[in-house]
């Protein structure tokens, strides 16, 4: 059996749709939302892969490099945040961290 484009997309759509129940469902935990939007990345980037195998160019293996890096930033400062806010108030629940509002 091989694995046709639909399985990739498929399995895109599947993680995808986990990511997003896990934005929906659990708004109190900051690492998870993190995760989750983590995790929609690698979905776009796996369909980004796909895609680009299927249609024989390049271009969307490169895209996904650069995507990536920006992901890698963004997880970066978004858990250098999460350590100032842990020491700064002792919790990372969102319901408690209201102090950022104007």
């Amino acid at each position: 059996m091989t694995l046709s484009l639909a399985h990739y997309l498929t399995l895109g759509a599947i993680l995808f749709a986990l990511a997003m129940v896990g934005i929906f469902l659990n708004r109190k935990n900051l690492i998870v939302l993190l995760m989750s939007i983590e995790l929609m990345l690698l979905a776009v980037n796996m369909n980004f892969v796909a895609f680009s195998h299927y249609l024989g160019d390049m271009n969307g293996q490169v895209f996904v490099f650069f995507i990536m890096t920006v992901a890698a930033a963004e997880s970066a400062i978004g858990l250098a945040i999460l350590v100032l806010l842990f020491r700064a108030r002792s919790t990372i629940n969102v319901d408690e961290l209201n102090s950022l509002k104007g």
